[in-house]
Order: C-alpha cells, then sequence, then structure tokens
C-alpha cells in the first residue's frame, strides 16, 4: 500500500497537502491480468513499445483510479467504489499525481512497485521483469 502526500490548490485557491492510499490486491491484480486477452502486463508493455501515447495516458488513468481507496479506521479493509474514485478524479490532487506519473517514468515505476503487494514487487525484480507501466 501506498500512502502518498499530495499538495495541491483546491477550488477555492486553498492550499492543501493530504494523504491519499492506493493499493492494488493480488486478487485484483490476478483480475486485471485475466481479464486482458494475451494478459494485462503484455498488452502494456506492447502499448509501450508502440509508443501509443493516447493508450498510455489512458492506462495512467485506470491505474491510478483503480488503485485508489480510503483505509478503514480499524485498518481491516481498503475501500474502494467508482464513487470514491471519480470523487478523487476530480480534484487537483488527481491531476497533479497524474502530470507526475505520466512526465517522469521513474516515478510512474516507484508508484506501480508500492502499490502492488511487496511480495509481488519483489518476484518481480528478482526475475527481472520490469514494472508495467
Amino acid at each position: 500500500m501506498l500512502k502518498k502526500e499530495i499538495t495541491y490548490k483546491d477550488y477555492n485557491g486553498t492550499e492543501r497537502t493530504e494523504s491519499f492510499y492506493f493499493n492494488l490486491s493480488q486478487a485484483e491484480l490476478m483480475e486485471m491480468e485475466m481479464s486482458t486477452s494475451g494478459g494485462y502486463a503484455e498488452m502494456v508493455q506492447a502499448i509501450v513499445a508502440a509508443q501509443d501515447a493516447p493508450s498510455i495516458i489512458k492506462i495512467f488513468k485506470d491505474l491510478i483510479l483503480k488503485a485508489y481507496g480510503e483505509k478503514s479506521p480499524d485498518g481491516k479493509r481498503f475501500i474502494k467504489s467508482n464513487e470514491l474514485s471519480t470523487a478523487f478524479s476530480q480534484t487537483e490532487a488527481y491531476s497533479n499525481l497524474f502530470m507526475e506519473l505520466a512526465t517522469d517514468a521513474d516515478k510512474a515505476a516507484e508508484f506501480v512497485n508500492r502499490i502492488i503487494p511487496a511480495d509481488v514487487a519483489a518476484e518481480a525484480a528478482k526475475q527481472g521483469i520490469a514494472p508495467v507501466v
């Protein structure tokens, strides 16, 4: 799980710094992989290799919003919903994060490695597999 501090100006012009949480579980990763013909990772690698900018942008957006959620106060659940993702996408915090990831490959790779389970990231690194973005 990634806890990311993002500073942004809200639509009233007030500067805010807030914590936002991002996570993809093993089940979510498996669903992403298995629900894409040929596999999600392979699809992303093909898009990146083809330098298909519109598709790359869509992947960034989908990945950020799929990983976004709110931790329950007791820490037992990571709550995600279309409503929460949509609300986050309507903030300048989302815009700032999106621009950071879309313009800095190292930060994008770090983001991906920190939102997936640590054991999955470690196994990928051991096998020399690059992050999916």
